[in-house]
C-alpha cells in the first residue's frame, strides 16, 4: 500500500517521524548530536539531518515495493557514469563503495538497471533478525542484474567469484563489520571498527574501486530537475589506490574511511548520524560453517 503513495507525501511523513524519534529517544538524540558536532555540522545541517533520517526510512516502501519490471527511468539522473563504464571495460571487476548517505538503496537499483544486464552486481547486506523482514528484504533487493550476499564468509566468497568474473560488488564500508573482519581506524577523528573486506577484495582480484552516493532531492529540487534522485560517481582518490596497493589492512581501511568522509561531507545533512558507528563488533553473524580455510577476506 505504501509503495503506491506519492514520494513527496512519504518524505513529509518521514520528516515528521524523524523528528518524533529524535524527540522521544534521549540515547539516539545524544549520539546524533555527538557524531554531527564531531564532523563540524552547523545547527541548520543537524536539523536537516534529523528530517532526512526519517525520509530515508519512509521512502523504503516505494523502493522495496517497486514492481520487478518497473523501470526507474528518468526518476534517477546520473553524474559521471563513465567512470563505471571505464572500470567495467577493464574486465577486472568493480567495487562500488557508498556510505549511509542519502538514498543508498537507489544506488544498487540504478546500477542494476543501467549496467546489470551485462555486469550484474552482488551487494553485501546484513540479514534481518526478524524472519518476516528478512523475507521482505530478500524479495525487494534481489532484482534483475542485482543479487545480495549475506555478511558471512560464504557471502564473501560469492563476491570474490563475481569480481573474478569481471562483475561488480557493492559495499557499505561505514557499517560495523562482524568480529574478525575489521580494524580500528579513525572515522571523523575517532577510532571506529572498520571492515577490511573492501581492501582485501581489491588486492586479491585487482578490481577497480569507485565511489558512489545517491542524493535525495527535496520537493522543489525534484520539480526543477525533473527527477527524484541523483547518483554521483567518482573514482577513488590517489591515496586510496596507494593504500590498497600497499596490502596493509589498517592503511587500506583508514584510506577508505577518508574516502567515505569525503562523500558524506558533500551532503552531510543526508548522512545517518544517529547510527552507532563506534560500537564494538559482534560475532553472531559469522557461523562455524562459514569459517573455512582460505575464506579470510
Amino acid at each position: 500500500m505504501l509503495a503506491s503513495w506519492p514520494l513527496g507525501l512519504l518524505h513529509w511523513i518521514g520528516a515528521m517521524l524523524g523528528w518524533l524519534v529524535y524527540a522521544l529517544s534521549p540515547t539516539y538524540r545524544k549520539r546524533f548530536r555527538r557524531h554531527a558536532k564531531a564532523a563540524g555540522l552547523s545547527l541548520w545541517q543537524r536539523w536537516s539531518a534529523v528530517a532526512h533520517n526519517g525520509r530515508m526510512v519512509a521512502e523504503l516502501p516505494r523502493l522495496w515495493g517497486r514492481p520487478q519490471g518497473a523501470l526507474l527511468g528518468k526518476r534517477v539522473q546520473w553524474r559521471h557514469p563513465e567512470h563505471i563504464e571505464q572500470a567495467l571495460a577493464e574486465g577486472k571487476g568493480l567495487i562500488l563503495l557508498t556510505p549511509h548517505v542519502g538514498c543508498f538503496e537507489i544506488n544498487a537499483q540504478a546500477y542494476a538497471e543501467r549496467f546489470g544486464h551485462t555486469h550484474p552486481m552482488t551487494a553485501l547486506y546484513r540479514p534481518a533478525k526478524q524472519a518476516w523482514l528478512a523475507e521482505v528484504m530478500a524479495h525487494a533487493r534481489n532484482r534483475p542484474g542485482l543479487q545480495t550476499a549475506p555478511a558471512t564468509l560464504s557471502g564473501v566468497r560469492a563476491m570474490l567469484r563475481a569480481l573474478k568474473n569481471g562483475q561488480c560488488v557493492g559495499l557499505l564500508p561505514d557499517q560495523v563489520p562482524p568480529e574478525g573482519m575489521g580494524v580500528w581506524v579513525p572515522f571523523f577523528g575517532r577510532d571506529a571498527y572498520t571492515m577490511t573486506m573492501a581492501g582485501k577484495l581489491a588486492q586479491q582480484t585487482g578490481a577497480k574501486v569507485i565511489l558512489m552516493r545517491g542524493e535525495r532531492l527535496s520537493g522543489w529540487q525534484r520539480l526543477r530537475q525533473h527527477c527524484d534522485y541523483v547518483v554521483h560517481v567518482e573514482p577513488g582518490p590517489i591515496d586510496l589506490d596507494q593504500a590498497l596497493a600497499s596490502g596493509d589492512p589498517a592503511q587500506s581501511a583508514a584510506a577508505i574511511n577518508r574516502a567515505m568522509e569525503h562523500l558524506i561531507m558533500q551532503s552531510p545533512e543526508q548522512y545517518l548520524w544517529g547510527y552507532n558507528r563506534y560500537k564494538g563488533p559482534r560475532a553472531e553473524i559469522l557461523t562455524t560453517a562459514d569459517a573455512k580455510p582460505g575464506a579470510s577476506a
